[in-house]
């Protein structure tokens, strides 16, 4: 079923490496054997762009890629799966790559390997001409996104962000915190995440969702009422990568929906995350190609 209304997602793509250990590695020099290890797509963006692709929701996906190898798989991949657009700025160099270490409870420490240049003016212009269409624009954390707040603002596009794990200090965060009607978040860094989310609702925010690992998440909405459901059951956790990314695609699809349903959009959220859950990769619809 193809929902209402176009999305344009703005942020990171990237190559990643996954490491899986038995226990991260401590400060110290010393040698550790593997469990496990494989190539995947990653990056906030794509996480969120194939969980909307799979839910129906038409979108385009911009983000920026090097001439290099791992550039040309994520075109591949990416452009490849139908209902994404993909607008993918080409710039010389190196795509941005990862190398995530992850223990058996789901711990991470992301390397990152590389990162690509600036987009032309050409690249930023088209992808504000995809964002003026759209429903909803989804802007992540970086630094091509940063002009695309004042396009969403000009063009009365709301825009959804993720601040992942912040730490109610960052200066990079705030930006798209101010301009931002939906602010999605985990309480790794923030202490209460009811209080932080209060002052962005007083602030004008209309919705704020935390995510909380095993505990669910928790949601206060324009009105100042917190909405809280349970995470959904996964028979096997496979790899954390990209649960709180399929989350916050399970919700806006629901809302796209039914806006005013915070309970059903919770739930819809907490699904999609199972589904990134039980997957080697930020979602199943790169199981076939990938493996």
């Amino acid at each position: 079923m193809t929902l209402p209304g176009h999305v344009f997602i703005g942020g990171p793509c990237s190559w990643n490496q996954i490491v899986q250990l038995d226990e991260l590695p401590a400060a110290t020099p010393h040698m550790q054997f593997a469990d496990t290890d494989w190539h995947t797509v990653g990056g906030t963006s794509a996480g969120k762009a194939l969980h909307l692709s799979e839910l129906g929701v038409p979108l385009t996906l911009s983000t920026v890629l090097g001439d290099d190898a791992a550039g040309d798989r994520l075109r591949s991949l990416l452009g490849g799966i139908d209902g994404i657009e993909l607008l993918a700025a080409t710039v010389p160099g190196r795509s941005e790559r990862h190398l995530n270490l992850m223990d058996r409870t789901g711990g991470r420490v992301s390397l990152y390997l590389s990162t690509p240049g600036t987009p032309s003016q050409a690249d930023a212009a088209a992808a504000a001409a995809a964002l003026r269409s759209a429903r909803v624009a989804v802007l992540d954390l970086a630094e091509p996104s940063l002009p695309l707040l004042a396009e969403a603002r000009a063009a009365g596009v709301p825009v959804w962000t993720d601040i992942h794990d912040y730490d109610g200090q960052a200066a990079f965060h705030r930006p798209f915190i101010d301009a931002a009607s939906a602010v999605f978040m985990n309480a790794d860094k923030i202490g209460d995440p009811l209080a932080f989310a209060g002052s962005l609702v007083a602030a004008g925010a209309t919705l704020v969702v935390c995510t909380l690992g095993a505990d669910g998440a928790v949601a206060v909405d324009e009105n100042g009422v917190e909405h809280r459901v349970a995470a959904a059951a996964v028979p096997r956790i496979v790899d954390t990568n990209g649960a709180g990314d399929a989350f916050f695609a399970g919700f806006l699809a629901a809302s796209l929906g039914r806006p005013d349903d915070v309970p059903a959009a919770l739930a819809a959220g907490a699904e999609q995350a199972a589904r990134a859950l039980g997957s080697t990769h930020l979602s199943p619809l790169l199981d076939a190609a990938l493996g």
